[in-house]
């Protein structure tokens, strides 16, 4: 197994005290935990991108950017790359730019985005998501392969004779990863192309999620990939982690269900992927995604998900615990001495082998 260390850059108050981080604090924070993750031998560091919402992640390649610069071994991710409301020539020489910063350490994760918002405020209509996607990422695909592309689709003007400047590190396009939450049409769009699959695993029962994977790895193998390159991620619902599950409880009962609380979203009740099913923390222990209690628990949670999903990649978000960074240090600390060992002996994979 491998590790990894997400945020999506939550800005929200507090759920308990109303208290907000000032926006340079918050910033600052993201890329202080991508160094002390580094240090602590996680295996990469993800961004998400949001645009609605109380977040501060609508501009990934900055703090990337500023990630790549402090920063020299770990793997630099996007969480997702909202590649569905973007252009992808900008995406092109974007990530391209920060593969070369980085020395080919970048990767992506694209997905259609989990915030319904971003379709309007970019001018876009929601019912074609899954069209700009497969659209979008077939030519973001040839810019990186390809020079003197010329090209014609739906959503943009046509190209002539382009090439994309910088090209990738050493001529090698990123690997591209498919975030994926609630449909089919990802993993059937990573499983086209032989891409790997990230299950986002983050609200919903794991059925939901084991449904996405089978299908992905189904469909990798129809297309004629070898199934040894049909690579999994998955996401968590958070982690905290005390010495007992009694203290887990005990501690973050309060913050978890106020926090659960106030992200509820009453427009989007009955989609799947917006509102927990797990209203309350013990729920959330028992059956919910989220990696909380005691080392122990944590450690047969992800070995949980293991048997389910047979996955290569686990991520982990403690940014969304209410906790100080100090303490949220703390706790990538404890997960990498005591949990991280532990798992990755009892699931080895061969993700990112060779480096």
């Amino acid at each position: 197994m491998r590790f990894q260390v997400l945020t999506i850059g939550g800005h929200a108050p507090h759920p308990l005290t109303g208290e907000q981080v000032p926006a340079p604090d918050r910033l600052t924070e993201i890329v202080e935990t991508g160094v002390a993750a580094e240090e602590l031998g996680f295996d990469a560091y993800a961004i998400g991108e949001r645009h609605a919402g109380p977040f501060l992640s609508s501009s990934p390649t900055v703090l990337l950017g500023a990630l790549a610069a402090r920063t020299s071994r770990i793997r630099l991710l996007t969480g997702v790359t909202v590649l569905a409301i973007l252009d992808p020539v900008r995406v092109a020489e974007d990530y391209a730019t920060l593969h070369q910063l980085s020395r080919g350490r970048l990767e992506l994760v694209i997905g259609k985005g989990a915030e319904a918002g971003h379709f309007d405020l970019f001018g876009l209509d929601e019912g074609l998501q899954w069209d700009y996607q497969a659209e979008k990422y077939e030519l973001l695909r040839r810019l990186w392969r390809e020079e003197d592309v010329t090209w014609q689709g739906k959503f943009r003007p046509p190209l002539t004779g382009v090439t994309t400047l910088p090209r990738p590190y050493e001529g090698r396009p990123p690997r591209v990863w498919h975030g994926s939450a609630t449909s089919l049409n990802s993993p059937e769009l990573a499983a086209r192309h032989g891409d790997p699959l990230f299950s986002a695993n983050a609200i919903q029962p794991r059925e939901a999620y084991t449904r996405l994977i089978d299908h992905y790895r189904e469909r990798f193998a129809a297309h004629g990939h070898d199934p040894a390159g049909a690579y999994v991620g998955a996401g968590s619902g958070g982690l905290f982690i005390a010495r007992t599950s009694q203290q887990a409880v005990a501690e973050f009962k309060d913050f978890y269900e106020a926090r659960v609380c106030q992200s509820y979203k009453p427009h989007l009740a009955g989609r799947p992927g917006y509102n927990t099913p797990f209203r309350t923390v013990e729920e959330a222990i028992a059956d919910g995604p989220h990696l909380i209690g005691s080392p122990q628990q944590v450690i047969d949670k992800i070995l949980g998900f293991h048997a389910a999903y047979r996955h290569d990649l686990q991520s982990v978000t403690v940014d969304g615990s209410g906790l100080s960074l100090p303490r949220q240090i703390d706790q990538l600390r404890w997960f990498a001495e005591e949990i991280a060992p532990v798992v990755r002996t009892e699931a080895p994979t061969t993700l990112w082998q060779q480096a």
